[in-house]
């Protein structure tokens, strides 16, 4: 709360404990860590992460009744996706999946 009111910069171990970063890594690393995210969210179906995207963004728009509405038609479109059934193939199959985005 302080600095909300006097304006103090937060260093980056502060924001994390705050909540308001979900990491923190060395200045030099950073760019290589958005890549390995990066590359963990494009191996997930596409239509769930697209989903999941859109529910984020709409938090911030909405009410919280109008969200979780929205969230609950996003995960019956998820699991309505070609993408859903091929995750659980693949997963019965013990196989990674091969995702269409469909």
């Amino acid at each position: 709360m302080d600095m909300i009111l006097s304006g103090r910069r937060l260093s980056a171990r502060e924001a994390l404990a705050a909540g308001l970063a979900a990491r923190v890594v060395a200045r030099e690393a950073w760019l290589e860590e958005a890549k390995r995210v990066a590359l963990e969210i494009a191996a997930k179906g596409p239509v769930a992460t697209r989903l999941a995207k859109e529910s984020v963004d709409r938090a911030f728009e909405t009410t919280l009744q109008a969200g979780l509405e929205a969230e609950r038609r996003a995960l019956y479109l998820a699991f309505a996706s070609n993408d859903a059934r091929e995750g659980l193939t693949a997963f019965t199959e013990k196989r990674d999946p091969n995702f269409k985005g469909k």
